[in-house]
């Protein structure tokens, strides 16, 4: 048995070097792992005390209840990564769909919907994974939601999505190489779907494009992306295509 958790609220960067934004950007990272602590730890966090009181707080939970979260330990951690941000001390924060988010990174690019870049994130999550927990885990969404279009040869040319997909995959290789144990990893999505977050066909993060668009105006008949040969190329391979350069 395993969680699943979103980590790209925990790849939080502090704004600055104050003091006020370091601490600022672990007690954002906190929101993550007091749930993770509890399933794969099998207790609750001591900073959850201070958490409890300075809410008026407290927990309905009974010592049998607590041995029972202790002798039933998740065996996995599953998790999804997307983006990474910064955390400025006092700033308003704010959630969609890939978890609570600070400000934007000048160091980052960004998507359409200002989702920021950032392989070496991903390979920071792992290993935060691996120090903190010691369990196997498996990346069960990481992709890029971006726009499409048909270009004249009828091919969807997305190099954007391919550079994104190689670069976080080498960031993956990269951390088990320093000692993670990935046990999985899963696009999100192999297909065009509406956004679970905005209602939208127009951010796409497929392999393979559906005519439809936000309207829902459309056939429906799908298309092999540019990216979907690059994806395939990769299994092929079994990944030693993304290290080619790196050894040649």
């Amino acid at each position: 048995m395993g969680i699943m958790l979103s980590l790209s609220q925990a790849a939080v960067y502090p704004a600055t070097c104050a003091p006020a934004d370091v601490f600022g950007a672990m007690q954002m990272q906190r929101r993550t792992w007091v749930s993770a602590d509890v399933q794969l730890k099998g207790h609750y966090p001591a900073f959850v005390t201070r958490i409890l009181r300075d809410h008026h707080a407290t927990l309905d939970v009974t010592d049998d209840e607590l041995a029972l979260i202790a002798e039933n330990t998740s065996e996995f951690l599953g998790f999804s990564y997307y983006r990474s941000s910064t955390y400025k001390a006092g700033m308003g924060l704010y959630g969609d769909t890939g978890g609570v988010k600070g400000a934007p990174n000048p160091y980052l690019e960004a998507t359409d919907w200002g989702w920021q870049i950032d392989p070496l994130g991903l390979r920071w999550m792992c290993n935060l994974v691996q120090d903190r927990y010691g369990c196997p885990m498996m990346v069960v969404e990481n992709g890029l939601g971006m726009k499409d279009t048909v270009a004249p040869d009828g091919r969807i040319h997305d190099p954007a999505r391919s550079d994104y997909l190689i670069k976080h995959l080498q960031a993956l290789g990269e951390a088990i190489k320093d000692g993670c144990n990935v046990i999985g990893y899963t696009w999100w999505g192999p297909i065009d779907i509406v956004s679970a977050g905005d209602g939208q066909m127009s951010k796409r993060y497929g392999f393979i494009y559906v005519d439809k668009d936000d309207a829902g105006n459309g056939t429906l008949a799908r298309a092999k992306k540019d990216s979907f040969d690059t994806y395939q190329h990769i299994i092929e391979t079994n990944g030693e295509c993304l290290f080619e350069e790196a050894q040649s």
